[in-house]
């Protein structure tokens, strides 16, 4: 059996390309045979170049043997979050078309590599599958050592079955392919070095026979559906050195047999969600071992234990360790400080209590620090300071307190994100900062700074000109903004800029022309005064938060030029009409807010071209006029859509928002994709509810609450059947509450009360549930009311009140009977009358 290359060769592999291409041109006497010449044009001209990469293929080019053969897109395939451009940009570097089946003549070919390119609408060639049968002399694929087919989403990969005759072969890649389950043929391979089967449609429990692989080193299986725990048969791989099953299902313990991967440098079990239990004091035999990530699971014991049986054997070795998202618990010790080499420690979500060990300062080549979501407490370590290779530390959300010096920072000079948000930490200055708190300029952070959510006072800071998220949301920040804003060395780069729940004072400055890259602006629960400035309509915001400060005047034009995603300028003292261009430019918008001002006017009409929104929020202004029919055209609230939870606003943010819905103000973050809501409460808004209105499906809450609104409830509002909120109280609302509304089977908030509605409460599920005081006001019977609904009853309190309907036509009928007799008696009386007249006047005579 041939020996199989030793891994560390695979990169020379692909240097042989270029190697041979140099000897070619050293040697003008080494001409490529000619079939060969021909065979390579006949492939090219089948292919798909968008980008040409294979311009250089010409007749009469000088070549040597082809031993290999690699046309992977110089681009990896793109994340789900990649921005268009990149996306374009890949899709032009793939080749596409067919593959001809003049390779055939390749006889010296010994590395294939199709990788990452688009054959999704061909199947795999079937002159493939004849090559184990070409003589020797023309060709075969004895000699081939490297075949990638990889990111070509084949799904059929029988025709491969030839295969298992190349007893040379080392390394299979057939990664970002659509085939399960694991072709057979693989297992007769048995020299394979390198196996790489990730992402495709596997399933089930991992086949015991990857364990008959006595020379593998690297195992790639992540981004299937295998279900099952992991075999022994893995842990039995003693040469194994990279192990990967990330982003399966797998599940049950972690057994003691992984101590036998004695090779091991590399090991991911990461978003199995399943493997639970405690880890084996058997990790203590992995020597080798540089990187290991358990995140995402459900693994459980304490962290000192762990980090224990870790630094028995891999101390010098250790570069990351991912263990977040799991339970462990118990504290950290000094022993931290002993993994010399660790680069990358990530133990955020879990159960961590105690303080962060002073030894932390030990680890000088720590890049990556991430105890976020956990119950550390006590002081943050001076320590800190020591740690000069720092990039990224987070220990947001935790129990940590104290004062926050400059020695923590002062050498930090490679950080680029901090986040310190949601714990105890307090700033204060003595007489030798100048200025307070400019250690945030000092550190020179490039790229995030988040510190919400603590208890930091005092001026706001100036920052590096570069950094790109300042977050110091909840904070007690005071004084004015001009002198962040209106450096000119501040926020050429920023993208995030939030400042909101602080004690910035004075009014918006003028200056924000030099933030182009601005998008997000949040500087709500301020004490802020006066008009928005002009300049803010000159930059690309896609968020603008200014509720709940003392703003006034009028909305400025400008802020049409504007990619608002959402508006909110809530509980401020605006004046004027809403613009109308507020529907022109912004077709973005999926939140509106103008509630608590002093807006007056009618509702423009142009709301309705905005076809994302989401939430529509006028309440508490002076509004007049009539509901616009228009309202159908509200694509986001009348068609179902395959929104996500979140809204997706920046890199790591996700759009928040307080709402009031269901009688109640409450911040939406994790859910906000899927609210949707109109509120036009508290108003002057007269005329009838359009029935239009009915066809906004998706609408799970409306407040037409505190407006002039008369005639009947529209029947089809009871086809909203998604609707968990409906206020039409305070109204002049007439006539019965629809049967439809039986159908709204979410309503968990519900009031009609101060109208002049009549007649029975439909049956339901949720009419039923609310107290008396959402029908209060009106003349209603039937359950949750005590009055019943009998004709006795039920015909007085119509004439007490001049209702009408069908008790009406009742109590007429009664008042005919009675005045028909009352007209009938008299009617005797008088005729009997004049007849005694008669009479007696007779006598008189």
């Amino acid at each position: 059996m041939t020996t199989p290359l030793p891994i560390s060769f695979f990169p020379f592999l692909l240097l042989i390309p270029a190697i041979c291409f140099t000897i070619c041109h050293a040697n003008s006497n080494l001409l490529c045979i000619q079939s060969e010449r021909e065979a390579l044009l006949k492939f090219k001209n089948d292919l798909i170049d968008p980008s040409n990469r294979l311009s250089s293929w010409v007749e009469g080019r000088d070549c040597c043997h082809v031993h290999q053969l690699h046309l992977a897109s110089p681009l990896s395939a793109p994340d789900f979050d990649t921005p268009p451009a990149e996306w374009e940009a890949y899709y032009n570097s793939v080749l596409g078309g067919k593959v001809n089946p003049s390779l055939l003549e390749l006889k010296h070919l010994s590395s294939l590599d199709l990788s990452n390119n688009n054959f999704s609408s061909i199947q795999i060639p079937k002159f493939f599958g004849l090559l184990e049968t070409i003589p020797h002399n023309l060709g075969n694929l004895s000699k081939l050592q490297y075949l990638d087919l990889g990111g070509n989403y084949l799904g059929d990969l029988e025709r491969l079955h030839f295969v298992n005759s190349s007893k040379s072969l080392v390394i299979l890649d057939l990664s970002w392919n659509r085939f399960s389950p694991v072709p057979k043929w693989i297992f007769s391979l048995h020299g394979l070095v390198s196996i790489d089967l990730r992402f495709n449609y596997l399933e089930g429990p991992i086949p015991d026979y990857f364990g008959n692989f006595s020379f593998l080193e690297v195992l790639d299986l992540s981004g299937n559906s295998f279900d099952s725990s992991i075999p022994n048969s893995l842990y039995s791989l003693n040469r194994l050195q990279f192990l990967s099953v990330r982003g399966n299902q797998l599940q049950g313990t972690i057994s003691s047999a992984i101590g036998n991967l004695s090779s091991i440098t590399h090991l991911d079990l990461s978003y199995n969600y399943m493997l639970e239990g405690r880890l084996p004091t058997s990790l203590e035999y992995l020597c080798k071992l540089k990187e290991m990530d358990l995140s995402y699971n459900k693994i459980e014991g304490g962290i000192s234990e762990i980090l224990q049986s870790l630094s028995r054997c891999c101390l010098g070795s250790l570069e990351s360790l991912d263990m977040s998202n799991n339970q462990l618990y118990g504290h950290l010790t000094d022993q931290l400080g002993q993994f010399k080499n660790l680069s990358y420690l990530s133990l955020a979500q879990n159960k961590i209590s105690g303080p962060i060990p002073s030894s932390i300062g030990e680890l000088s080549s720590l890049k990556f620090f991430d105890v976020s979501e956990n119950q550390l407490n006590g002081t943050f370590p001076l320590s800190f300071g020591q740690l000069e290779s720092l990039e990224t530390l987070d220990f947001m959300n935790n129990l940590l307190e104290g004062v926050v010096l400059e020695t923590h920072f002062s050498n930090l000079t490679r950080l680029t994100t901090l986040t310190a948000s949601h714990n105890r930490l307090r700033f204060e200055p003595n007489s030798s900062w100048i200025p307070p708190f400019q250690w945030i300029s000092y550190l020179n952070v490039r790229d995030i700074v988040d510190l919400r959510s603590n208890q930091f006072r005092g001026p706001l800071p100036r920052v590096f000109k570069n950094l790109r998220h300042l977050i110091l949301s909840n904070n007690s920040f005071s004084g004015s903004l001009f002198e962040l804003v209106c450096n000119s060395s501040s926020g050429e780069l920023m993208e995030v800029l939030y400042i909101d729940k602080n004690l910035i004072l004075g009014e918006i400055p003028d200056c924000w022309n030099h933030w182009q890259d601005l998008g997000l602006l949040d500087l709500g629960s301020n004490n802020l005064t006066g008009k928005i400035p002009p300049s803010l309509g000159h930059i690309n915001l896609t968020v603008l938060n200014l509720r709940n400060n003392s703003m006034f005047g009028e909305l400025p034009s400008t802020l049409q030029n504007s990619s608002l995603t959402m508006l909110d300028l809530s509980e401020n003292h605006f004046n004027g009409s809403v613009p109308a261009w507020i529907g022109d430019n912004s077709s973005l918008l999926r939140i509106i807010s103008l509630r608590s001002n002093n807006f007056d006017g009618h509702i423009p009409h142009k709301i309705c071209d905005l076809l994302n929104l989401q939430n529509l929020d006028l309440a508490h202004n002076n509004i007049s006029g009539t509901i616009p029919k228009c309202f159908r055209k509200l694509y986001s609230m009348a068609n179902r859509n395959n929104r996500e939870n979140y809204m997706y606003v920046s890199e790591g943010l996700y759009l928040s928002a307080l709402l009031v819905l269901k009688g109640r103000q409450d911040e939406y973050g994790a859910t906000l994709g899927l609210v949707t809501s109109i509120d036009l409460s508290t108003n002057s808004l007269t005329g009838e509810i359009p029935k239009e209105i009915g066809r906004l499906v998706e609408l799970r809450s409306l407040n037409l609450s505190g407006n002039l609104l008369t005639g009947n409830i529209p029947d089809n509002i009871g086809n909203m059947k998604l609707m968990e909120s409906l206020d039409l109280s305070m109204n002049r609302l007439n006539g019965e509450i629809p049967l439809s509304f039986s159908n709204l089977n979410f309503l968990n908030h519900f009031n009609v009360s101060y109208n002049n509605l009549t007649g029975q409460i439909p049956t339901s599920t949720q009419l039923q549930s609310f107290e008396n005081y959402s029908y209060m006001g009106n003349h209603l019977c039937g359950p949750p009311l005590t009055k019943n609904c009998s004709t006795k009853d039920f015909s007085t309190e119509v004439e007490n009140n001049g209702s009408s309907g069908e008790g009406s036509k009742v109590n007429g009928l009664y008042v005919s009977i009675v005045l028909g007799f009352v007209m009938g008696f008299w009617g005797v009386l008088d005729h009997i009358g004049a007849k005694l007249y008669v009479f007696w006047a007779t006598m008189d005579m």
